[in-house]
């Protein structure tokens, strides 16, 4: 139940929510019990059995208890017998008239409440998940299946919210509607009410037994929906693949593999949630048949301890017991199989972030000398990609990295804005560790634009202005103007406010590129990491783009990742990096002297 309570402790701010709850689940209890208390007296005025019984001379002194307000009543009610048997029933149905619409109040401020707790829970786990998303270390989503994520974010959730929240309602309120049924039964008969406790621990032990293998089935459930969505992400996103190599069917039948194996699985939690509620339903009127033999028979043998009104009241009040037993069964049932998604939910909120600020963290107020790797290691696993690295990049220079695939040059420049730390080694800015910086800080000072263009699904004008809301229209038209972007925004339908669709298909690669080019000027950051930024496109696109980022670069400190050599012979200077290590370093001329990789590198390219 740790994770259950942990679920609900997400409820917050629950303020008077909370102990108003337990009030109105009591007082609901009360006047449903009330409800069919005041059968005997009907019974009795039908029967005419008190007619004659001897009327209390005055009004029992107060005392919280049932008897003084069973006194209370009776004072009331035989005075009314005595006087007139229809105003005594009048009497009894104004009674039942009021209880059963207290009892509906009080049950509607119940689903109010719930329905606020409910929103807070799903609402806060959801944004617990994505403030630990959005916090863990890129390393993280490399690792990580994407679409197993959002099944977390979204089936797991909803999960909850169907099964754990949903329940809340039914292990509070029906607790306390059987307490106050059994202390009804109790004051009528103790000796039934004993005899028809002996079937609970029977009762409990099936739906315990029942409910624990739902919770294994039902994380076998969300684990194939997690591989479903990851499946489909992965389709939508590699539809013109898929249709490229005639893989359409190979496609289908992954996907309807696991869509197979989570129908099983759900028919087989069906079937055993559907025994829980027949299961309670059939013992709770196996007991209440028993209960009609004994008590039957003490009638008829003329125990005095029974009379005939007070059994038919005694039967129907624990007719009364199967429904909340019933919905308790059911609740608890349900709770397991929710507890299986909780689980998987908080085993992505208690995971920590390889990259986190220390508490003596300081912020980088500003960038003033130089960018340095001190004997810099890395390793993805056991796997090293970066070799004692020793780079110093002052401030206002253009760096460039080059190699062969694989070199670690995107590695090296993902250590800079602190997507990884280093296994060894250090990375400074001012000579200060970016571990003893805040994260926030250093990359405030960054901007990146890579080979693939990262856009969303909004407004060209939300695109340039993303990470800066506060940003003014004639500052994004400017930073487009100088990423070569304005003209062509501005020939789009709606212009800055034109949607460019999911991960900016509506715009050519170039396009896409110079948008990215003008979110970093807008940006205005003192180093620029560019990442292949023009690899992926054809001459013409490749020409603005470059007069794009050639402004971008001006008077910062730039770090160029690049294929395409003739993009970079104006840095100053050259790393030229194979294996992790770095194998040359200087200027474009010095290394066409030194007659090593770099000059093969370019020759090749040339000849191409």
């Amino acid at each position: 139940m740790k994770t259950y309570f942990r679920v609900l402790s997400y409820a917050r701010p629950l303020g008077w929510l909370a102990p108003q709850y337990l009030v109105y689940a009591l007082l609901q209890a009360v006047f449903s019990v009330l409800t069919l208390g005041v059968l005997a007296p009907v019974l009795n005025v039908l029967f005419e059995v008190e007619k004659q019984s001897n009327i209390p001379e005055a009004l029992p002194e107060f005392s919280l208890n049932i008897n003084y307000f069973k006194e209370v009543f009776d004072y009331y009610f035989l005075s009314l017998m005595q006087e007139d048997q229809f105003v005594a029933l009048q009497f009894v149905c104004v009674i039942l008239i009021i209880s059963i619409f207290l009892s509906n109040i009080f049950k509607y401020l119940l689903a109010v409440i719930s329905a606020i707790v409910k929103a807070n829970v799903i609402s806060n786990l959801r944004n617990a998940i994505y403030d630990r998303l959005v916090n863990m270390h890129i390393g993280f989503f490399t690792e990580e299946r994407k679409g197993n994520i959002m099944s977390k974010v979204m089936a797991d959730v909803q999960e909850v919210e169907n099964t754990v929240v949903n329940s809340l309602k039914a292990l509070i309120k029906e607790p306390l509607m059987l307490i106050g049924y059994f202390v009804a039964l109790f004051f009528i008969s103790a000796r039934l009410t004993l005899i028809t406790l002996i079937i609970l621990p029977v009762s409990g032990f099936i739906i315990s037994y029942i409910a624990i293998s739902l919770k294994k089935k039902a994380t076998k459930s969300q684990e194939t929906i997690g591989r479903i969505s990851d499946i489909l992400d992965e389709t939508l996103s590699g539809m013109r693949i898929i249709k490229a190599f005639n893989a359409i069917s190979f496609s289908k039948n992954r996907f309807q593999k696991e869509v197979n194996n989570y129908a099983e699985f759900n028919v087989s939690m069906q079937k055993r949630q559907a025994l829980a509620g027949p299961t309670s339903e059939f013992l709770g009127v196996f007991v209440v048949v028993g209960v009609l033999l004994i008590g039957g028979g003490m009638i008829l043998e003329g125990n005095s301890e029974l009379e005939a009104s007070s059994f038919i009241t005694f039967i129907a009040i624990y007719s009364q017991l199967i429904v909340p037993a019933k919905q308790l069964s059911t609740a608890f049932s349900n709770v397991q199989r929710g507890l299986a998604s909780a689980e998987r939910i908080f085993g992505i909120i208690d995971l920590e972030p390889a990259i986190k600020d220390k508490s003596t963290a300081k912020k980088l107020e500003k960038f003033e000398n130089a960018i340095s790797f001190k004997n810099v290691t890395f390793a993805y696993g056991k796997d090293k990609v970066l070799k004692n690295i020793d780079i110093n990049i002052p401030k206002g220079d253009t760096i460039a990295l080059v190699g062969p695939s694989g070199g670690g040059k995107s590695t090296l420049a993902d250590l800079i804005p602190r997507f990884y730390d280093p296994i060894s080694g250090d990375v400074q800015i001012d000579g200060i560790s970016l571990k003893d910086l805040t994260v926030d800080s250093v990359r405030a000072r960054m901007g990146i634009v890579s080979q693939e263009s990262i856009l969303f699904n909004d407004s060209i004008f939300n695109n340039i202005a993303f990470g800066k809301p506060e940003c003014t229209l004639d500052e994004v038209i400017q930073a487009a103007k100088i990423a070569n972007a304005h003209e062509f925004i501005s020939q789009m339908d709606g212009g800055y406010h034109a949607n460019l669709g999911e991960r900016g298909t509506k715009l050519s690669g170039g396009q896409r590129q110079r948008i990215s080019i003008a979110r970093a000027i807008l940006k205005n950051p003192d180093i620029l990491i560019l990442d292949e930024a023009t690899s992926a496109l054809d001459s013409e696109s490749e020409k603005l783009v470059q007069d794009a980022l050639a402004n971008l670069m001006k008077n910062r400190t730039s770090i160029v990742i690049a294929h395409r050599l003739s993009t970079i012979q104006e840095a100053d200077k050259i790393y030229v990096m194979q294996d992790g290590e770095i194998i040359e370093e200087g200027k474009h001329e010095r290394l066409m002297e030194t007659g090593g990789v770099y000059k093969k590198l370019i020759e090749i390219q040339s000849v191409s």
